[in-house]
């Protein structure tokens, strides 16, 4: 969902003249290789490609101790890895063995393939991908079952996953949560509406016609539509925009697990992935379910445009959990965790873990 709107905002952040940000990124990346470093002889630090669907997909495994809880990352886009953080949520892997995959299409996993080696991209596929990879990490590590967070557009797998799935799980926790509804809801277009409003206070004759023309049902859009609705979302929205720039970008350019190559590869997954967000628009969470086996928590910006916590709300409010609860992050939209990964974590200590099962999440 948000691919072209991370394209986009790249021109700007890497403005700078090429010498001087190149010299920065240098220092950048060896003072955050020097952050990530885990020195714990109780920790792990494993980065691999295993066989997963087919094809060699890549995952991280990282942690301070192997007996903390397993925290499984589903990340969003799709096509937008998660790996890119590391240095910012450094703190999460002295509490939680914190596992990240690039999915198919995305990230190294398309770096080590490519385009023609990653098979068939859809929903049904990946969604089939992440049950194999909780199997996986499982056996890996030796757990029961793991804690699945699901970001953005990750969150439309967590949901499924932790329906139909949750002997696997410990918990589930969603950010940035999707929540659909198939267009059952149409007195709700707030956010449609909103993305009009501001771009006509823009003066944005053009991009305004073209969203007025498409209308507010989601359902009728092309994967190119959808793509200039988020597009234009994300530009006119402060929060969303500076996310972009001061956190999605910087670490991305600042990671010392991505060389340059891995920076255009970035860019190109989240271009391949673009095809899946079509499939999704009949999906209904109402429809699917609001009943859970497993304790629930969606952490959202107070802000986010995107993905609006009015609608995560809602259907929070109708979900039955043997625990559940719901949090506002506040001076934040959308990638609420990664900017504030403090706060985030701080949640996950005071309100996901005390839900875990002992036997089950070690």
């Amino acid at each position: 969902m948000l691919g072209t709107v991370i394209t986009t905002t790249a021109a700007t952040v890497v403005a700078a003249p090429a010498a001087g940000l190149l010299g920065r990124r240098g220092l950048m990346r060896a003072r955050n290789a020097r952050l990530i470093r885990i020195a714990d002889p109780r920790g792990i630090d494993e980065r691999y490609l295993a066989p997963i669907g087919g094809i060699d997909q890549w995952l991280s495994i990282r942690g301070d101790d192997v007996n903390n809880p397993v925290l499984l990352e589903l990340h969003g886009g799709p096509g937008s890895v998660n790996s890119i953080f590391t240095a910012r949520t450094r703190a999460w892997e002295k509490h939680f063995t914190l596992v990240r995959w690039d999915m198919r299409g995305a990230g190294k996993t398309l770096r080590h393939g490519g385009a023609e080696g990653q098979g068939e991209v859809s929903f049904e596929r990946l969604h089939r991908d992440a049950l194999e990879v909780i199997h996986h990490v499982r056996t890996r590590l030796g757990v029961q079952r793991v804690v699945l967070l699901g970001h953005s557009f990750g969150s439309v797998f967590g949901l499924r996953i932790a329906r139909s799935h949750p002997e696997l799980l410990s918990a589930y926790v969603g950010t940035d949560q999707n929540i659909l509804d198939a267009g059952r809801d149409n007195s709700d277009n707030s956010a449609y509406f909103g993305v009009i409003e501001r771009l006509r206070k823009a003066g944005k004759k053009k991009e305004l016609a073209t969203v007025e023309a498409m209308g507010p049902d989601a359902r009728s859009w092309t994967a190119e539509q959808h793509s200039r609705y988020n597009r234009y979302a994300a530009a006119t929205d402060p929060q969303t925009f500076g996310a972009l720039k001061s956190v999605v970008m910087k670490s991305l350019w600042y990671s010392p697990l991505h060389s340059l190559r891995d920076l255009g590869t970035f860019f190109r997954g989240m271009k391949l992935s673009e095809q899946v967000v079509r499939s999704i628009t009949g999906f209904d969470d109402w429809a699917d379910g609001t009943r859970f086996e497993v304790p629930f928590f969606l952490f959202q910006g107070a802000q986010d445009m995107l993905t609006p916590p009015e609608r995560a709300r809602r259907f929070f409010d109708d979900v039955h959990a043997p625990v559940k609860d719901f949090a506002l992050i506040d001076d934040a939209g959308h990638f609420a965790a990664f900017k504030h990964p403090d706060r985030f974590l701080d949640l996950l200590l005071t309100r996901v873990r005390p839900a875990l099962d002992p036997v089950g999440a070690l």
